[in-house]
């Protein structure tokens, strides 16, 4: 097919699945017991594991938690799919591209705060998968212990299925909408939405528009959760009702289909004779979610002060100290800023945690400039960080009106050990060279 053919071919495709995005029907709340069926009697009653499971399917449960985890923190879903995922031949090893998995040992830990550009435009044919690439992290995949913190770029669809055996997959787009094919169904997310894809759930990524591109966490630890309110009360912050989980949708689809599993931070390839995307009913509470940013209910102060960013937390992976998370998911979604004799960007600090930044759209009110959509920063513990110049100088200024921000959306990956930059993020070409210069020039206004 000639180029022009092809790309007629890439944007019929592109439509279709644009098409079927916006179709989509969901099942609502974080955390439910969520029942759905493709097929009308494909879920069988009053058990999970009846003796002949109806239509003719497979029953298989798939455990994102230790069967006798707290009540509270267990996660599993029982699927009823067409062939059992142990029908399958041995995997191989595959290459990792620029995929790196903790223990990261390329570089040492660096106190310096670094700031990248976004990645430069991919490869012609690189897919989501392909498109991976590994900023750096923490903790040990072996152990399900930290996080990862890797970027994607892409400008076509997956034809194989991926699955993720060291953690949970936090994915944010920056540009570009995606159409997540998932065992338990279809998900469509657009930047200022995030999908959460759990441990060990297979899925592909088909693309919308003629590339993509933003962020993802890997949470080798517990299973991310919406953070408790203490004396907030019982409402704020993430809504569990906003977040959407997909409706049972099954492909029936036999010739060869390629599957990679990351195992232990290397990849692993077989070659099915089938879809694995073929669960025609399941029920269960470990499933995939997408979520629209701009449905944070924003909590903030209303006399003085600017609260500390926990207060924008969505999701939390708890850690076995109370109040400290392996990660958290944190986002600086649209809202109004009304605190009295208050500098009201965030305040100049140094952190027990470490913080990476992305943006999504727009401008974040702490750096007037080089801080750009698709790119990011690394501030690791203690380092001194705060707004630049230029927004001290503004802000300090300013006259104290009722002001909304509704200009940017930034989001953060704390975690709460130091993150170590893989090689290839150390010496990147997107690495901002002379990052520090944001803050030189600030002066000395003391009077004695």
């Amino acid at each position: 097919m000639s180029d022009g053919g092809t790309s007629r071919a890439r944007e019929f495709e592109r439509g279709e699945a644009r098409k079927t995005a916006a179709g989509l029907s969901y099942l609502t709340g974080f955390g439910n017991e969520h029942t759905s069926e493709a097929v009308p009697g494909a879920l069988p009653e009053g058990r999970n594991s009846p003796q002949r499971a109806p239509l003719g399917l497979y029953a298989e449960q798939l455990s994102g938690t230790a069967f006798t985890e707290p009540r509270a923190h267990n996660r599993r879903s029982w699927l009823y799919r067409i062939r059992p995922s142990a029908a399958h031949p041995a995997f191989t090893r595959a290459d990792n591209g620029a995929i790196r998995t903790a223990p990261f040992t390329e570089t040492v830990p660096d106190p310096n705060r670094l700031r990248w550009n976004p990645l430069p435009e991919p490869p012609a044919g690189t897919d989501f998968l392909a498109g991976l690439w590994t900023l750096g992290g923490n903790g040990d995949a072996t152990q399900r212990t930290g996080m990862a913190v890797h970027l994607y770029h892409a400008d076509a669809s997956m034809e194989r299925v991926f699955s993720d055996a060291d953690g949970e997959l936090l994915i944010v787009p920056e540009h570009g909408g995606l159409l997540l094919h998932t065992e338990f169904g279809r998900l469509h997310v657009e930047p200022a939405h995030v999908a959460l894809i759990p441990r060990g759930v297979r899925f592909r990524v088909e693309l919308l528009d003629e590339s993509a591109r933003g962020y993802v966490c890997e949470n080798y630890g517990a299973p991310f959760q919406l953070p408790d309110l203490g004396p907030i009360g019982a409402n704020g912050l993430a809504h569990a009702r906003d977040f959407r989980a997909p409706v049972a949708a099954y492909e029936d689809v036999s010739g060869p289909v390629e599957v990679v599993n990351k195992f232990c931070g290397n990849l692993w390839t077989a070659v099915y004779d089938h879809s694995p995307l073929d669960v025609v009913a399941w029920h269960g509470n470990h499933v995939p979610y997408v979520y629209d940013l701009r449905r944070f209910n924003v909590i903030g102060t209303i006399s003085y002060d600017h609260p500390d960013p926990s207060i924008f937390t969505v999701l939390t992976s708890p850690s076995d100290t109370p109040g400290l998370a392996g990660v958290d998911f944190v986002v600086f979604a649209p809202r109004w800023l009304v605190g009295e004799d208050t500098f009201r960007p965030p305040y100049f600090h140094r952190n027990v945690m470490s913080e990476y930044m992305g943006l999504i759209e727009g401008a974040y009110d702490a750096k007037a400039e080089g801080f750009v959509p698709g790119g990011g920063s690394l501030h690791n513990m203690m380092s001194a960080h705060g707004p630049d110049r230029e927004t001290f100088d503004r802000a300090s200024a300013a006259q104290l009106r009722p002001q909304k921000i509704d200009d940017g959306l930034a989001f953060m990956f704390e975690t709460r050990w130091p993150v170590t930059l893989t090689g290839h993020a150390a010496g990147a070409d997107h690495l901002q060279r002379r990052y520090d210069d944001v803050w030189q020039g600030l002066q000395r206004h003391f009077r004695a």
